[in-house]
């Protein structure tokens, strides 16, 4: 089976490891602030980076320490990950769900501006697969109406906007570090963010301290150790030479797959391919199990149910787009790790059972 996604750990990683082990220096140390160091020089244009336990920790972190709360509303897509709304939730404020555009999977900014209430406060979009979203638009319609930015950038490591980094625009925003993603740390993610709410989220993620029992706030313990920045601080060395390989192996599909919906690149948008998402339009659940079972080709729906109709939030909304891509979208692997026979193997079964209308 050609695994949906693997990560890559080697021995410089084990290395890097072990070398923070012989220190006996585990938790937040001098490895997360060069990690957070490093990852703000070489990924956000040199903004400000606060490293933390998770992408979800990091999300929520920026919220609270951009004033969200009780009351307020947070405009989200409701294609993606539950993390997204669930940030917003766990500051006590609303997620908004608004639509997504038809072509890039990514928040629609009109229907962004039909949702605006009296009450919102903020728009998070999504990078979505590693796709930027629109951010000239989105950010027209923040300014607008006075709205924060908080850019969801969990998978989109290294991909850029009308030449401008993601994770640059908003208040805050949010990588995650998680094993399946362009680059891992093991568990853990990464704030980019400036000023008052830089040091909010610092004090945040640390119980509220800057100083070692002066607890300036009611905080959490969302902390980086060292361990996971020393792995984070190796695969950051990579991921440079991941990313061109993730697009080198998505132009071979976009050249060869055929019976399909291909993913689209908007202008302007670089793409880092954290997933390859196809769009099959008729029986989308048998192709998947074609691929698995009959070729051995692993694969994913990212993501089934909208994060509107799970239980957690229960809502009926008209959604249409994104009801359509949660019954079409089917991403197969794309990752570094693929070989040249692996990138043909997949081409042939997609190609095959499009032809068998699977």
């Amino acid at each position: 089976m050609i695994p949906a996604a693997k990560p890559i750990i080697g021995d410089e990683e084990r290395a890097a490891v072990d070398r923070v082990l012989a220190t006996g220096q585990l938790a937040q140390g001098t490895e997360v602030a060069a990690f957070e160091q490093e990852f703000g020089d070489q990924v956000v244009g040199g903004r400000t980076c606060i490293a933390v336990n998770s992408g979800t920790s990091g999300q929520h972190l920026g919220l609270l320490a951009a004033g969200i709360g009780p009351g307020d509303e947070v405009i989200v897509p409701s294609f993606t990950f539950a993390a997204t709304a669930n940030s917003v939730a766990l500051t006590g404020a609303t997620p908004v769900f608004a639509d997504i555009e038809a072509g890039s999977f990514c928040l629609d900014p009109a229907a962004v501006e039909a949702a605006v209430t009296p009450r919102t406060k903020g728009v998070m979009p999504v990078h979505l697969y590693g796709h930027p979203a629109d951010m000239t638009r989105l950010q027209e319609v923040a300014d607008r109406h006075g709205l924060m930015v908080f850019e969801d950038a969990a998978q989109a490591h290294a991909a850029s906007w009308q030449g401008r980094p993601v994770g640059s625009f908003g208040t805050f925003a949010m990588f995650s570090l998680y094993p399946t993603k362009n680059m891992t740390s093991g568990e853990g993610g990464m704030v980019a963010c400036e000023g008052d709410v830089a040091r909010r989220v610092r004090l945040l993620r640390n119980q509220g301290m800057e100083k070692q029992y002066e607890n300036e706030l009611v905080g959490l313990n969302n902390r980086m150790t060292n361990i996971h920045a020393a792995i984070g601080r190796v695969q950051l060395t990579k991921l440079a030479g991941w990313t061109k390989q993730r697009q080198d192996n998505a132009r071979f599909f976009d050249e060869s797959i055929e019976g399909v919906g291909l993913p689209p690149v908007a202008d302007g948008a670089t793409h880092v391919y954290h997933q390859y998402t196809i769009r099959v339009p008729g029986d989308r659940d048998r192709f998947a199990q074609a691929l698995r079972e009959e070729h051995g080709v692993g694969c994913g729906v990212y993501y089934p149910i909208p994060n509107h109709r799970l239980p957690s939030f229960g809502l009926e909304l008209d959604l249409p787009e994104t009801e359509r891509a949660a019954r079409e979208v089917l991403s197969i692997p794309v990752h570094p790790s693929l070989s040249q026979d692996d990138l043909e193997t997949v081409v042939a079964a997609v190609n095959a059972c499009a032809k068998a209308g699977a």
